[in-house]
C-alpha cells in the first residue's frame, strides 16, 4: 500500500501528476489545488490514498496529511466518489472545509463541480460533529457539535446567535462563523455576550479588510 511519495514532477495534467520516483512515474490524481502547485521538474513530496479496485490501483495525492484526511471524511459519505471529493477539495482548503460544514454553509460547498444542493446538505449534515471540533478547537467544539444550547457548554449558544447576526448582515456562514470561533477561543475560560463577540467581530473583519486594501494598492 502506497501511503506516500517523493520525487521528482515529471508532469502535470488536468486532473493528474507524474511523480517520478527512483525511474518509476506514477499516476497520481490531485486536487486542483495541489496541482497548481506542482511544477515540472521540480520536486516533490506527495502524502497518497491508494484505492485497489478488481480493474486498477488508484492513486490519489495531497501536499498534507490533513488534506488526505478529509478525502477520507468526504468519500465516507453516500453519493461522494472520490472525484467528487477531489473537487471539494480543489476549491476548498481543510480549514475553509470545515468551517463550511460547521457553519452549515451549503453555498460553499456547491462551489464544487458535481455537488448539488441535496448532496451538499447531505455532506453537511453526515460531517457535521467530525467538522465543528476541528473549525473552533477544542475551546467549544463538543457543546456546538452535539449538545442541545440549553444543556451544552453556553460559548455554544452564543456562537449560534453572533454567526447568525453576522450572516444577517450580510457575511457568510464560513466567514461568520470563522471569525465568531476566533473571537471565542480569544477570549479563554470567559464567555463573552452576543453583543461582545459581534462588536469585536465587526472590528477584526474591518481590520482584516484594511490590511486586504492596502496590500492591493
Amino acid at each position: 500500500m502506497i501511503a506516500r511519495l517523493k520525487g521528482t514532477v515529471a508532469a502535470v495534467e488536468l486532473e493528474t501528476a507524474i511523480i517520478d520516483v527512483g525511474g518509476v512515474g506514477y499516476l497520481v490524481a490531485c486536487p486542483g489545488r495541489v496541482l497548481g502547485k506542482l511544477q515540472t521538474g521540480q520536486p516533490a513530496t506527495l502524502w497518497v490514498e491508494t484505492v485497489v479496485r478488481e480493474d486498477a490501483i488508484l492513486l490519489y495525492g495531497f501536499l498534507s496529511q490533513e488534506d488526505k484526511a478529509w478525502f477520507r471524511r468526504l468519500t465516507t459519505v453516500q453519493g461522494v466518489g472520490a472525484k467528487v471529493a477531489l473537487a471539494i477539495l480543489s476549491v476548498l482548503a481543510p480549514d475553509a472545509l470545515a468551517r463550511a460544514i460547521a457553519a452549515q454553509d451549503k453555498a460553499a460547498l456547491g462551489r464544487a463541480n458535481g455537488v448539488g444542493p441535496k448532496l451538499a446538505a447531505r455532506i453537511l449534515s453526515e460531517l457535521k460533529d467530525k467538522a465543528v471540533g476541528l473549525a473552533t478547537g477544542p475551546a467549544f467544539a463538543p457543546a456546538a457539535a452535539s449538545a442541545a444550547p440549553e444543556d451544552g457548554d453556553p460559548r455554544a449558544t452564543v456562537a449560534r446567535e453572533a454567526t447568525s447576526a453576522l450572516v444577517n448582515l450580510g457575511y457568510g456562514p464560513s466567514d461568520a462563523f470563522g471569525v465568531v470561533a476566533a473571537v471565542i477561543a480569544a477570549a479563554g475560560d470567559a464567555v463573552p455576550t452576543v453583543e461582545q463577540i459581534i462588536a469585536r467581530a465587526l472590528k477584526d473583519i474591518a481590520k482584516a479588510q484594511n490590511l486586504t486594501g492596502r496590500g492591493a494598492e
